[in-house]
């Protein structure tokens, strides 16, 4: 048998509603924010998939080998304007020529390129 206090039946009704109050911002505290729309291409997004598509210039012979063993430095950057911009990657290498081959990326991710003037 189920003991109800019969002198203070309203506490049993506050309890209950603070036990629900807390339960529902303890999920809503551990839940994680929504990421299902794509969002803004990243510098980092972009590093990764430049160096995918660098890594397949390599193996299609596209980029000489010696670009794998040379590489010493890999820039990412943001080139126009706010409304209007490009991500460029480059991979610098410390001896051949040319010197330094240049991916480009529009502002979704979408790749539109690469050369050695970075033009």
């Amino acid at each position: 048998m189920l003991f109800i206090n019969q002198k203070y039946p309203n506490n049993y009704i506050a309890i209950g509603f603070l036990l629900i109050v807390v339960l529902i911002s303890a999920s809503r505290a551990y839940s994680h924010g929504g990421k299902h729309a794509p969002g803004e291409f990243t510098h980092l997004q972009a590093l990764k998939k430049a160096t995918e598509l660098y890594d397949q210039l390599i193996e299609k012979r596209k980029l000489d080998q010696s670009w794998e063993n040379t590489l010493s430095q890999v820039d990412v950057f943001k080139r126009g304007t706010d409304d209007k911009y490009e991500i460029v990657v480059s991979f610098e290498r410390t001896e051949g020529d040319p010197k330094t081959v240049y991916i480009f990326f529009n502002a979704s991710g979408k790749y539109f390129g690469s050369n050695f003037t970075g033009e």
